[in-house]
């Protein structure tokens, strides 16, 4: 609020920021009814009639979303109004296919399970909200978080391969993927150590040619981290996740420095490991030549692979798709409800209805973007943009594996895929993110007069 003396001298008081709180409570009630919709829509394709759960769905998600929405009402009452009710369509759109594709496998159901999870997670997300008070704190813990993400990539090398990779810690019935969690760990990490040293990674070092290398002693810590963290990956064959951290590690570099350099570097190292692990790797090598040969199967009279049946459901989904429940993906096998979960909204919901779920992970990274850019404190800045970029980086590899424009890499489509580990981590991320946009666009404390 200006002082009297600033208003006598006719300067304009300063506008109240509107916190956005009704807005965001319309569209989480839109987003449970546009869930509860292609819910009702399934039955009455399979069926003719509404499901007998549809209430019981559309109730659950309804108070998991409002119990969400409440703790931003209290806690973070100035955060951005989208992310929020962006992840739980999402979460309610990834429900409604999971169900579609027990429908048609009813020997492996995995809606109600994958409903727990997502409770799981806006536990969590609750939990965040209402505990981190202010996000400068987890700086205090970014080396320790490290060598646990370390840990909990190397534990699944103990366990038994699950189709071809070691990712999984199973006991019994249950099983989890620790690498997901790894992720939000390394973003703490790379956002710690890009904050203190970027100014010395930006402006001293030695010039070769065009590129300005860093001294070694302060890229070497970081140097290291990555590469243990990547090499752990290439021991699991996990080739998904080690271009996830890969990816993560060269964006937040070239947002800590602002040099463009290092995204050309990035990308020859990619490919040079790329080449190597295609070449060396049994499982990455026929994962490199289903993505150069997708009909090869089909020549050889063996019948259509994944990716063949994937490129058949987008092919047959058309511009408007054939409606949920009457499409054909669930023959691509058993990933069907993971990885190629995305062939199933290509064909059942076509490409208007595609491109409508793109573009809402689209909008969710910009507004973590937009909410890095906003923020004062450069750990803070990073951390935004890395947890929204590993959304992005995600997503892309994922369509992009399904679509054939990179080799499959095995990671779940984030909300969406079936799997309790991947839908946890993303509340949580979505939960951070709602963190430090109220710390961004929380008005500055008035100054007495």
């Amino acid at each position: 609020m200006a002082s009297p003396s600033a208003t006598a001298r006719g300067a304009v008081p300063a506008r109240p920021v509107r916190t956005r709180r009704n807005t965001e409570l319309a569209l989480v009630l839109a987003a449970v009814l546009i869930a509860v919709f292609g819910y009702a829509e399934v039955g009455l394709n399979l069926d003719g009639e509404v499901p007998r759960g549809a209430a019981g769905y559309g109730a659950a998600l309804g108070v998991l979303a409002l119990l969400a929405h409440g703790a931003v009402r209290w806690r973070a009452p100035y955060a951005d109004p989208l992310p929020l009710p962006i992840a739980v369509l999402l979460n309610g759109i990834g429900l409604v296919a999971i169900y579609r594709l027990d429908r048609a496998t009813p020997r492996s159901a995995a809606a109600p399970a994958q409903l727990l999870w997502s409770a799981l997670g806006v536990g969590l997300f609750i939990a965040v909200v209402l505990l981190l008070r202010d996000h400068r704190v987890l700086q205090r813990y970014a080396y320790l978080g490290a060598l646990v993400a370390l840990v909990l990539l190397v534990l699944p090398v103990l366990f038994p391969p699950v189709y071809g990779s070691r990712i999984w810690i199973t006991l019994g019935p249950f099983s989890f993927q620790p690498g997901e969690f790894a992720k939000i760990l390394l973003a703490v990490f790379f956002a710690a150590y890009l904050a203190v040293h970027r100014d010395t990674l930006a402006l001293t070092g030695r010039r070769i040619w065009k590129v300005r290398l860093p001294l070694g002693r302060v890229l070497g810590p970081v140097l290291l981290i990555w590469a243990a963290f990547v090499g752990v990956m290439v021991l699991e064959t996990d080739l998904g996740t080690s271009l996830l951290f890969f990816g993560l590690f060269v964006i937040m570099l070239y947002v800590a420095t602002a040099r463009s350099g290092w995204i050309a570097i990035g990308l020859l190292l990619a490919a040079v490991a790329a080449v190597g692990v295609g070449r060396l790797s049994p499982h990455v090598h026929s994962r490199v030549t289903d993505w150069l040969h997708p009909l090869g199967s089909i020549a050889a009279g063996q019948g259509a692979n994944q990716i063949a049946q994937s490129l058949f459901a987008f092919a047959w989904g058309g511009m408007l798709g054939t409606g949920l429940g009457l499409g054909q993906s669930v023959l691509i096998g058993f990933a069907a409800k993971s990885d190629f979960i995305l062939a199933t909204l290509g064909e059942e919901l076509g490409l208007v209805g595609l491109v409508a779920v793109l573009l809402l992970y689209a909008l969710l990274v910009s507004r973590g973007f937009r909410t890095g850019i906003a923020l004062r404190d450069p750990f803070g800045r990073l951390l935004a943009i890395g947890l929204a970029a590993i959304v992005g980086l995600q997503v892309f590899v994922v369509a992009s594996g399904v679509l054939d424009l990179i080799p499959l890499t095995g990671m779940t489509l984030p909300f969406i895929a079936q799997g309790g580990s991947s839908v946890v981590t993303n509340w949580i991320i979505v939960a951070l993110l709602v963190r430090m946009s109220d710390t961004a666009r929380r008005p500055p404390p008035e100054e007495p007069a």
